[in-house]
């Protein structure tokens, strides 16, 4: 026992925590680990074990009692901590798995009624949309595939003219009580995979499950603001529901496609802008693309390398709201390359009439270097 964590540290509550905490801080820490979000991440799934053994204990007043009494050294198991053969694998806990049921297609077990109305699968959608869509907003089609009842069997599984027969295990309640020690844990029936029904002739077209996959076609707004890995969702355009049970929903992520020339930090765009050395020394207009088009802007004379000006209201907007971010631009003073003689000539001519008051950072450095060797 030593390598095991105490259980109200692994919940991230106090000793004298509610059985209300107990709760919120395990739905909390589980949807955030939970097996169905971190395929194939052992870490994940030992997290996740290590959670749902903690919340065994301390949601049970009588195994809390116990706990806070003697630790993990209980004399009703001789001693050797609390029995945590429930956990072989990610079924039966409950709450959260009504939770995950709902939200990511019934990756958890569930205690509720094998006929109780359930909602059916979540979906998830990538959509990939240019710079300028997200800025702008869109609409967008495009085709998914979900399952769906089948038609035959009428989402039952059993060929069409026969019904699923009462599990002869459960009879029919989708759970089985195991016997362990002092302890009685419920699972999931083995025999009907918690349906409470068994199937004897399964149905030709859809192999017994009740669902066919078909493909669909959905068109969504994509609202004028929306940033890259923001989700939309389409209530109800998820996989059906079981018994009844309402529809999953569609989830859909954007993928926004880098610009060419811009970049976006939230609701402000940034922009490095070129201008010529005359243009940065003697100052003038310069046009100015924007998502709108151009601007014109007059650089104020004497503008040094990597100074930053800011054009209000040219940014983007921000999602469902009125208020739009700025455009800021960075001034790149280029050097010219390839000069003709003349115009060597005529720089020559510029740096020998300098009287050094023209170069306030550089007469600031020959200072500091008067100083440094006197």
């Amino acid at each position: 026992m030593a390598n095991k964590r105490d259980y109200y540290e692994v919940l991230g509550v106090d000793k004298n925590a509610s059985a209300e905490d107990i709760k919120k801080a395990y739905r909390k820490k589980a949807k955030e680990c939970h097996p169905d979000l971190h395929p194939n991440d052992k870490e994940a799934e030992a997290r996740f074990r290590e959670l749902n053994e903690a919340n065994e204990v301390l949601s049970d007043p009588d195994k809390r009692a116990r706990y806070d009494q003697f630790g993990f050294n209980d004399p009703m198991n001789g001693g050797g901590g609390f029995d945590t053969s429930g956990f072989g694998g990610f079924g039966g806990f409950g709450d959260l798995g009504d939770i995950f049921s709902q939200m990511f297609g019934g990756g958890m077990g569930s205690s509720r009624r094998a006929n109780a109305p359930q909602q059916g699968n979540d979906l998830r959608y990538d959509l990939r949309i240019s710079f300028e869509e997200a800025v702008f907003g869109c609409e967008k089609s495009f085709e998914f595939y979900r399952s769906e009842l089948c038609e035959d069997c009428h989402g039952t599984g059993a060929k069409p003219g026969t019904q699923p027969q009462t599990c002869p295990t459960c009879k029919g309640s989708g759970q089985v009580r195991v016997q362990g020690g002092f302890m009685t844990t419920i699972r999931t029936c083995q025999t009907c995979g918690g349906t409470g029904k068994v199937i004897k002739d399964r149905c030709v077209k859809c192999g017994g499950t009740g669902r066919v996959k078909r493909k669909r076609t959905a068109t969504v707004k994509v609202p004028a603001g929306i940033d890259n890995g923001q989700t939309i969702v389409m209530n109800g355009q998820g996989e059906p529901g079981i018994n009844g049970g309402p529809n999953g929903d569609l989830y859909i992520v954007i993928t926004v496609r880098p610009h060419k020339l811009f970049r976006r930090d939230g609701t402000n765009l940034y922009l490095d802008m070129p201008i010529s050395f005359p243009t940065a020394a003697l100052g003038g207009e310069i046009d100015i693309p924007t998502l709108k088009g151009t601007v014109k802007y007059t650089v104020p004379e004497g503008t040094q390398n990597d100074t930053e000006f800011r054009l209000r209201g040219k940014g983007v907007p921000q999602v469902r709201s009125s208020y739009v971010g700025d455009l800021i631009v960075r001034v790149r003073v280029e050097v010219p390359t390839r000069l003709s003689d003349k115009q060597k000539e005529l720089l020559r001519q510029l740096d020998e009439s300098s009287t050094g008051k023209e170069y306030k950072e550089r007469k600031s450095f020959l200072d500091k270097m008067k100083g440094l060797f006197n």
